[in-house]
Order: structure tokens, then sequence, then C-alpha cells
């Protein structure tokens, strides 16, 4: 999801809800304490130099139970984000919430709440570095069923 769509949802929403992965829901009295564009810049393990810019919302919770973040309140920080430091609304969103430790979500929307939905890593290089191709994995029942299967003294095996 990227800032033009949260936005165009926050425009129909009377509260903001955010769940996570695990079905629980962000305590209802959380704050958007960051919004902002993380750019990385790295290489990958097969020696690509590859650059990354995502938009950052991270979450907090404290004890002021009585907060509640209406939607138009997000839109005016995420417009002034836009502004201010000059960020495409094009730009896809990553969310951090504390969990364990600080945890990176993506985000998608269900028609009520947010989504905060896993992220995993990968090799982006794995045709140079050496990562064997993803093997078709077949059911021993459906291998026999082959008639190209060898037979004693056949000369295959």
């Amino acid at each position: 999801m990227n800032l033009n769509e949260i936005k165009e949802i926050l425009s129909s929403l009377d509260a903001v809800i955010f769940q996570l992965p695990d079905k629980s829901v962000v305590p209802e009295h959380f704050h958007v304490t960051e919004v902002g564009m993380i750019t990385k810049n790295f290489i990958d393990c097969g020696g690509k130099v590859r650059e990354e810019k995502v938009i950052n919302f991270q979450l907090w919770e404290a004890g002021d139970y009585d907060h509640r973040l209406a939607p138009i309140k997000l839109v005016n920080i995420i417009e002034l984000s836009e502004k201010v430091l000059n960020i495409s609304p094009e730009l896809e969103i990553e969310v951090e919430y504390q969990s364990e430790t600080i945890g990176k979500y993506g985000l998608d929307f269900d028609g009520s709440n947010f989504q905060l939905t896993s992220k995993v890593t990968a090799c982006l290089a794995s045709d140079s570095c050496g990562i064997p191709a993803e093997k078709l994995k077949k059911n021993l029942v459906e291998l026999g069923t082959s008639k190209a299967t060898c037979t004693p003294g056949g000369g295959c095996c």
C-alpha cells in the first residue's frame, strides 16, 4: 500500500485500526510517532548495487489511554511529511511496531482494518550467488505411475 492509497482509505474511516498478523489489534491509544522516507543503499550478494525507498510509519503506544488518532489527523501528518520531506505518494509503506524487538511489517487493508503483514527476507541475486532453483516436489505415490520406471534387468539403473 502506498501513501495515495492510505489517504484515500482514511478519508472514509471513522477510526484507525491496525491488526497484526496474529489477528491481535494494536491498542487503540497508539501514536504514529514517525512518518518518513527510508532510503537503503546496499550491495546484494551477487555484487549488484541497489537502492530501496519506503515510507516508514512508526507506531507506538504509551500510557495515555484516552488518546485516539483520528483518520483526518493521520492524513494531515502524511500530507505534512509529503510536503516537508518531498516524499513521493507512490512509495510503499512499511510499518514499525514494537514486539519482542522492533518489527517491520507491510501494510494492507481488509475493508475495515489496516493489516500489518509479515515481511520476509530473500536472496536478490539467487541466479549469481549459487542458490539452486527450488525443486519440484512430488508425492512418492505419483512417481510409481510413470511408464518410464526401471525394471530389474532392464538396464536403466
